[in-house]
């Protein structure tokens, strides 16, 4: 058996080097770049499985301009056989959707269907860190028609044809059997990308890459590009912190600095001084035609996951951005719920109490666990009938890789890992035309610097909700709504990928969500395993305190603590009344993360560690030293200001 190993990779420009241009949109024309983290981990999970097919073919993809040879040629030396750049001026503007469109139908100018007799291995990063939305390798798959999985620590062949991976998932991980061909996207926690070899670099240099335009491959126009991407980016704004000037402990010791911060806490924190800013000038709205290209589509879909019997937290939070977008389009939208699995009825109660109009059920026994196939078909064929004008998602692992498949099945547009969705506008000067209403989805990207506004103009117009953004609406105890029933056509095909285990943490997801407290420990806090941290919490729990522990990524890749307790980009959001950071730089990513808790206190033994110009209260001083102060005065009562259930 001759295998190919198929890489997809992109360059992505440095996100502190990205410029804004004058019309309001990112410019990274004078960025430097590189091959995009995940990608590279991408690269290695290739290379590692040569390992077992020592004849295996090895090729590198790309999309973009001529300067992405740069990357395939490092791909190359890194120890890949041949590359291949589709690179065409009609590609630019391209969304995901367009993106995935576009790559697939390059694999398949190669022959790669799924019908091919020989077998392929498909790896990509999970995501980019320009777009962060982890849409291609899932649409890429769905376009070939072929099992996926998504957010991949390790793929190895089982020896009877099949890839085992070990997938990503909140609390835990599973193992999962995919026969080949497939689609693997890889998490940067994988085994990490080794240095391009001096013999590989030699190659490279040699090495020709081939080059091939949307005509070379067969690509109409019709959906790619611009013009015929379903979603455009009409507006990209400078995040700024909200949080004032931080307050930072002084003193000689690490009692009087811990003493000091207990005092500045109960005393309150800085002001925040809103600068005066210059507004712009509006320009006068114009008097065109308004159009409502909504058709027969009508109403809000969402999809509720379940996890060990449970409605997941992040699926009830998509009440609350539902609900409001259903009272801005008026008080006849309704929202209609999909409730998948096996014996699931009882709980569309809840549902109804915490905002459903109607629960559409579809029960099944071999629905008990979410699985990518069989619920992005079912979600589809859903679609067709109740032709919702908006879907809505959980940013979960689940989420984000559902969306985008179920976005290639219905021709529409997906916005990922959104914080913000309203009702609005769009204007068409070419056209002379306003569209209205239209979805308005906002979502923080290059690397959480900048806030874009997406709009989708197929229907329906879907878009993920970042976990802990949104709050659970409050439960309405009698709430009643409609019931219905959904019998979907359900073939063995959509069954191929096997669970073969799920391990999920005890305390993960669910309790990072509900604490009050969260004290997340850094790289400077690994010298001891996070024994002080998790300490801490337990102290704080003893006081009465709703406490648990988290970390940085930087943890999780030492193997410190498992990824459910990640906090940032690439982990949770969460929202506690205090959030404590100790030994944790504060790089953008994990900021993103944490940024909507109440109060945020930061440790940290740099005085210039970005952590301290996002948060409220400051410490500098050495983790093993100041910790234990603050041990001993939780025991002695302080419970950093928050209430605690004693009393």
């Amino acid at each position: 058996m001759t295998l190919t190993i198929i890489s997809l990779i992109k360059q992505v420009p440095l996100p502190n080097e990205m410029r804004m241009g004058d019309d309001g949109l990112m410019d990274r024309t004078k960025a430097k770049s590189i091959i995009n983290m995940d990608c590279q981990y991408g690269l290695e999970a290739g290379l590692q499985l040569k390992k077992d097919y020592p004849d295996a073919r090895m090729i590198v993809c790309s999309m973009g301009p001529g300067s992405f040879e740069n990357a395939l040629k490092t791909a190359i030396s890194m120890g890949y056989d041949e590359a291949y750049l589709l690179s065409d001026r009609k590609l630019g503007g391209s969304d995901t959707f367009a993106t995935g469109l576009a790559l697939a139908t390059l694999l398949r100018h190669l022959g790669f269907t799924k019908d091919v007799q020989e077998p392929f291995v498909i790896f990509a990063g999970r995501q980019t860190s320009d777009g962060d939305t982890a849409h291609v390798p899932s649409q890429v798959a769905e376009n070939l028609g072929i099992p996926q999985a998504t957010f991949c620590e390790s793929a190895k062949p089982d020896g009877k044809g099949n890839i085992v991976v070990k997938r990503i998932i909140e609390g835990g991980y599973q193992l999962l059997e995919l026969p080949m061909p497939c689609v693997i996207s890889l998490t940067p926690t994988g085994i990490p990308p080794r240095k391009p070899s001096l013999i590989g670099a030699i190659h490279a240099r040699k090495s020709v890459i081939t080059v091939l335009s949307v005509e070379d491959i067969r690509l109409g126009t019709e959906k790619i590009g611009l013009n015929g991407s379903p979603t455009i980016v009409a507006a990209v704004a400078n995040i700024e912190s909200e949080r004032p000037p931080i307050v930072m402990s002084e003193g000689v010791n690490e009692t009087a600095l811990v003493n000091n911060l207990i005092a500045n806490i109960k005393k309150g924190g800085n002001v925040l001084q809103h600068k005066e800013r210059k507004e712009k000038k509006e320009t006068e709205r114009p008097v065109f035609q308004t159009m409502d290209t909504r058709g027969n589509n009508k109403h809000i879909l969402t999809w509720v996951e379940i996890v060990d019997g449970q409605i997941a937290r992040p699926s009830l939070e998509l009440f609350t951005p539902a609900r409001h977008l259903a009272e801005q389009l008026g008080s006849d939208t309704r929202i209609k719920t999909l409730l998948i699995g096996k014996n699931v009825a009882p709980l569309a109660q809840t549902l109804f109490e915490h905002g459903a109009d109607e629960v559409i059920l579809i029960e099944n026994d071999r629905l008990e666990e979410y699985l990518v196939l069989p619920f992005s078909d079912i979600i589809a064929q859903a679609i067709q009938i109740q032709k919702p004008e908006i879907a809505l998602f959980a940013a979960t692992t689940a989420g984000r890789e559902l969306a985008p498949r179920i976005a290639v099945k219905t021709g529409s547009g997906v916005t990922a890992d959104c914080t913000g969705l309203e009702i609005g506008e769009y204007i068409n000067r070419k056209e002379k035309t306003i569209i209205y209403p239209i979805l308005h989805s906002r979502r923080p990207t290059y690397g959480e610097s900048k806030l874009a506004t997406i709009l989708g103009f197929v229907y329906p117009q879907i878009s993920t909700a970042r976990p802990g953004t949104f709050e659970v609406p409050p439960k309405r105890e009698g709430r009643e709504g409609l019931i219905s029933t959904f019998k979907p056509e359900l073939s063995d095909d959509d069954f191929r990928v096997q669970i073969i285990e799920t391990i999920r943490g005890a305390s993960g997801l669910q309790n990072l969500f509900n604490a009050d407290v969260i004290i997340a420990g850094g790289r400077g806090t690994t010298s001891d395993g996070l024994r002080l941290v998790k300490k801490l919490v337990e102290a704080l729990k003893t006081a009465g305190v709703n406490a648990e522990w988290a970390c940085s990524r930087a943890v999780v890749d030492g193997s410190y603590a498992e990824y459910a307790r990640q906090i940032g980009q690439t982990g949770k959001t969460v929202r506690p009344k205090v959030y404590v950071a100790i030994g944790i730089s504060g790089a953008i990513q994990h900021l993103a993360g944490m940024k909507e808790s109440g109060t945020v206190i930061a440790i940290d033994h740099n005085p210039k560690a970005p952590i301290f110009r996002n948060a409220d209260f400051g410490i500098v001083g050495e983790y093993q030293d100041i910790v234990p102060e603050l041990i001993e005065q939780v025991v002695q009562g302080f419970t950093l200001g928050v209430d605690t259930k004693k009393g």
